[in-house]
């Protein structure tokens, strides 16, 4: 679960997929994904259905009871679910039953949905491919990549996998010792300058007189200034483990109250 979730938990959510521009094989990801964030009330996947390219779709509905929206192509070349998926998504706004919307596309031509969405008080989390314009992204609260939603899932599946081998542990003692430590090591990369960069200066925006600041208000921050920022577009499962790898920060560790919470706070070495 990505730990900078810029408070999206809890929300009735319009979940409006197209079709056209999303592969199937990771409709199932991307759902769990979206029950991170809140209950999607409404689910519908846009396309003409009679195109047999996406006539495959069928199974992945029926499992995670998505309701599929007829549209016509009219135009060869033109992706059809465009302008039902915007009509839908204002009567929807207009009902005045949700909370925000998830977009699943990597068309740009959401941009200006997103943007309408987002001035009439809606969350609105985009979810597509690496090869969606800035646009989009930028329109959004919140964006996150296919292709990580993808990659978490089947590291999770591995992990899973690998707990149910009864023979697993029998295995590991076999294995020369140089491979087990090989296995052990972070899978994070090293994190880019720039994204660096983003977090100090986040964190100079938000830190008190002793110049630290609360990680949750810090991953607030990051995404509204980069929406498509994720910890696991870098190997890290949570903010704070990708941050304690950067040595440039300081990472304390606060008790609460409650024994099973510990609150986060960041410190810039370099401020």
């Amino acid at each position: 679960m990505p730990s900078n979730v810029l408070n999206l938990n809890n929300l009735r959510l319009a979940v409006l997929i197209d079709a056209e521009n999303v592969p199937r094989n990771c409709i199932k990801s991307v759902m769990e994904e979206i029950a991170i964030y809140g209950t999607p009330t409404v689910k519908r996947i846009y396309g003409d259905w009679t195109n047999p390219a996406i006539a495959g779709w069928k199974a992945s509905l029926l499992e995670n009871a998505i309701t599929p929206i007829q549209q016509y192509s009219y135009t060869v070349g033109k992706n059809s679910s465009d302008s039902a998926m915007i009509i839908d998504a204002m009567d929807i706004l207009y009902s005045d039953k949700t909370d925000g919307f998830v977009i699943v596309s990597s068309d740009s031509d959401f941009t200006r949905l997103a943007i309408r969405l987002r001035e009439a008080g809606q969350r609105v989390i985009g979810i597509g491919e690496r090869k969606t314009p800035s646009a989009f992204i930028a329109a959004c609260d919140k964006f996150t990549y296919i292709e990580v939603i993808r990659a978490n899932a089947e590291e999770a599946g591995s992990e899973q996998g690998e707990q149910d081998d009864s023979s697993s542990a029998q295995k590991a003692q076999s294995q020369p010792r140089e491979k087990q430590h090989a296995q052990q090591r972070p899978r994070g990369v090293k994190v880019p300058k720039a994204v660096v960069q983003l977090i100090a200066d986040s964190v100079a925006d938000l830190a008190d007189d002793s110049g630290v600041v609360f990680m949750g208000e810090l991953g607030n921050l990051i995404l509204k200034k980069q929406p498509d920022f994720d910890n696991r577009n870098y190997g890290y499962k949570s903010l704070s483990a990708m941050i304690k790898s950067i040595d440039r920060f300081d990472i304390d560790f606060r008790q609460t109250t409650d024994p099973n919470i510990k609150h986060v706070f960041v410190r810039d070495k370099e401020a």
